[in-house]
């Protein structure tokens, strides 16, 4: 990936879209990343179930080619860089436009992964890691608000990661992004229920998807194994975005492996979590 400026501040006026007519019934989800691995898996698990999906990615071809698959009035696609808040913009009104006027689900998919020794691995790909999984984020949210807010129940759905449970040897910074994405959305899920829209986060483990190949070498990757498909990260991401509980879940994990993991981390003293993660990556 060529290396993209920081995200600048985006606007602050927060008022809706003018003139938005009134909402279609069927509900609508938008995913980034959608052209491949877990967001295709949730594209194609959300348009079986009968939302209306909009796929977005870099890849523009292949998003189209996938809603195609999907069926006529089921989906809709289109290019997005995740990296600037104009594209966002454009995307956005795009997705409004031919999904009924409605935005029910944020779903944050898009990321990259360099993994490696922190010192060998070239700081742009350090600087890329921070400004798809992390600014690309913050920049989405921000877009997104206005139309978010014109659709009862909506939610943001943000992918973190079981490397957030605990700092990773060798994933140094995407570890790092995905603690950020973890924090980001604790507070603005506090932020924006007063306003009715609520805030998650989903994190798998290792998964088995395009990305997997980054984990080669990887010895934490070797020694959990990389267990979970698209299709097991697609069916928590469905779960977070139909369950409506009494009391909001704000993080959801997917796998035994990432459950046990956050568990253990939960009531393990520190000095023991550190060491157990250390004896996962040698």
């Amino acid at each position: 990936m060529d290396m993209k400026p920081h995200i600048a501040p985006v606007s602050d006026d927060r008022r809706p879209p003018r003139a938005a007519p009134a909402p279609g019934r069927r509900p609508a989800i938008f995913i980034t990343g959608a052209a491949s691995g877990i967001g295709r898996a949730c594209a194609e698990l959300f348009a079986a179930r009968g939302w209306f999906v909009g796929l977005y990615d870099l890849n523009a071809e292949g998003v189209a080619d996938i809603a195609a698959t999907l069926g006529e009035g089921n989906a809709t696609s289109g290019a997005l860089d995740v990296c600037y808040p104009d594209a966002w913009q454009r995307a956005l009104a795009h997705f409004w436009q031919h999904g009924g006027q409605r935005l029910d689900v944020l779903l944050n998919n898009a990321g990259v992964l360099t993994a490696g020794p922190f010192e060998t691995v070239a700081l742009a790909r350090h600087h890329a890691m921070l400004d798809v999984n992390v600014a690309s984020v913050v920049a989405g949210c921000h877009s997104a608000y206005s139309y978010l807010r014109l659709t009862p129940g909506a939610r943001v759905i943000n992918m973190a990661s079981a490397t957030a449970i605990y700092g990773q040897p060798e994933l140094v910074t995407y570890s790092a992004t995905k603690f950020a994405v973890r924090g980001f959305t604790e507070g603005l899920d506090l932020e924006w229920s007063k306003v009715g829209i609520r805030v998650s986060a989903i994190w798998p483990s290792f998964v088995n998807t395009a990305m997997a190949a980054g984990f080669t070498g990887v010895a934490s990757a070797k020694s959990l194994g990389i267990r979970l498909t698209p299709a097991d990260v697609a069916a928590t991401v469905w779960r977070c975005a139909t369950t409506r509980r009494l009391i909001h879940k704000t993080h959801w994990t997917v796998g035994l492996q990432a459950g046990l993991l956050s568990l253990g981390t939960r009531i393990a003293p520190a000095p023991l979590t550190r060491w157990i993660v250390g004896k996962l990556a040698r």
